[in-house]
């Protein structure tokens, strides 16, 4: 090692980003900051920033999170790698290459600004407006892997009450796959699918409309789901529905 020379390979940094999102008002939100400085002064982009000498991505992840928005792994947040992003002149300021995360996460609480940040907030996924740096594309891509994990495991749950209608487990996957489902064939599947959800005897729920009250169900003990089930083929990959 003695001969290795640490300076013939022009220096870069490693950033974190992370991309959170969670559903308010029955609206997909994502966790945005507001940027304090250059570059991109006043834009709106995903919480992160980079990685200090001593810590992992993992680490620097969570710090940076609580540092720019307050939210902590105490309040319930999995931060999940969602991929690398490496390609050149994608930071104004030197080569940067980050390590993304992606989080969907139920009940957060409120967030404040911190650090470097000017503001922090939950703004309704679709109507941010063009983000700094490729914070876009890492938004549109956490978003697919949030999707495509409410097609095998029992997730959407989590945003339901503890007692809810198929009704309203349909509506949360609404919800985040920005698609109208239809009820009778969610019905189908989501009964088929075994485990996914259990049956509340004798519960049920008036739901607004004339007909019968509505079977309540709870959230089976399923952590996968067989068949899974698979989002309709037209759903964009942006934006909600109106």
């Amino acid at each position: 090692m003695q001969d290795y020379d640490k300076y013939a390979f022009e220096p870069f940094a490693v950033t974190v980003d992370l991309a959170v999102l969670t559903i308010r008002a029955g609206r997909l939100h994502v966790l945005l900051v507001e940027r304090g400085q250059e570059p991109y002064l006043g834009r709106w982009a995903l919480p992160g920033g980079f990685v200090l000498p001593e810590e992992s991505a993992e680490t620097a992840a969570g710090r940076e999170l609580a540092e720019e928005t307050g939210l902590a792994d105490s309040d319930g947040l999995h931060l999940e790698q969602l991929r690398t992003y490496s390609e050149p002149g994608r930071d104004p300021r030197m080569r940067v290459v980050s390590v993304a995360f992606a989080a969907l996460v139920p009940d957060p609480p409120a967030v404040h600004a911190g650090s470097d940040a000017a503001r922090a907030e939950w703004l309704a996924y679709g109507t941010q407006g063009p983000l700094a740096f490729d914070h876009d594309r890492i938004l549109a891509d956490a978003h697919d892997r949030v999707c495509a994990k409410f097609e095998y495991t029992g997730l959407a749950t989590a945003f339901c009450p503890p007692e809810f209608t198929l009704g309203e487990l349909r509506q949360v996957y609404e919800t985040v796959w920005g698609a109208e489902l239809d009820p009778a064939n969610f019905r189908r599947k989501v009964l088929g699918t075994s485990g996914f959800v259990e049956a509340i005897p004798g519960a049920a729920r008036l739901t607004g409309g004339r007909g019968k009250p509505a079977a309540l169900y709870r959230a089976g003990p399923a952590t996968s789901l067989h068949p899974p089930l698979l989002r309709p083929t037209a759903t964009p990959s942006e934006g909600q529905p109106s």
